[in-house]
């Protein structure tokens, strides 16, 4: 199962002509986004979120533009020394100041509280220190990039090498390079081209 702080991380995509898309540059986008995300946040805080409480303007924007740069700065550490995502390895956060962005997000989610209805299991929820969507949204995305990151899946998190890619994916097999098999595909027939030229050339 994907995590909030991941969805986040993959707002940062290849857009299909050499380039770099962010899924939260616009408007629509960002809602988009947002709409998508309900059930992740709510799982993190033990209890429904409601995206359409969300104002989506420039300050939901920057918030979260600056709690995903310490997410994907952390995803950079973590795939070491293997070479980062293309999309944003100039513009890397450094390890202590990504830790105290991820750390700050996480602590408007307030303290951990265990619940245990008499009718169910026991579960974490959060005594949060705000009832603003914003600081929930930001809050739940910083807890998920700290409960990833401290999980058995950090260790299968890859960065895409395909030339064209920027994703980071979760290796399902020892034997995976690629985050999809068009991007394998893809990488085979590049090499295949660069192969044929390089012995035309001679």
């Amino acid at each position: 199962m994907t995590s909030l702080a991941f969805e986040l991380a993959a707002t940062i995509r290849h857009d299909g002509q050499g380039g770099v898309a962010d899924l939260l540059g616009t408007d629509r986008g960002l809602a988009e986004w947002v709409d998508g995300i309900g059930p992740l946040a709510s799982g993190v805080l033990g209890r429904p979120f409601d995206p359409s409480a969300l104002t989506v303007d420039d300050d939901l924007r920057q918030a979260l533009f600056a709690v995903r740069r310490a997410v994907r700065s952390l995803f950079a550490r973590a795939v070491s020394p293997a070479p980062p995502s293309r999309a944003d390895a100039d513009r890397l956060l450094e390890p202590a100041v990504a830790l105290a962005v991820l750390n700050k997000a996480a602590d408007k989610l307030g303290t951990s509280h265990l619940d245990w209805p008499a009718d169910g299991l026991p579960a974490t929820t959060w005594s949060v220190r705000s009832s603003d969507p914003t600081a929930l949204l930001v809050g739940a995305v910083g807890r998920s990039g700290i409960d990833f990151l401290t999980s058995p899946d950090r260790a299968r998190l890859r960065a895409c090498p395909a030339a064209r890619c920027v994703k980071y994916f979760l290796q399902d097999d020892p034997r995976q390079t690629w985050c999809s098999p068009s991007c394998g595909n893809r990488e085979r027939v590049n090499r295949h081209y660069q192969r044929k030229h390089s012995t035309t050339a001679h």
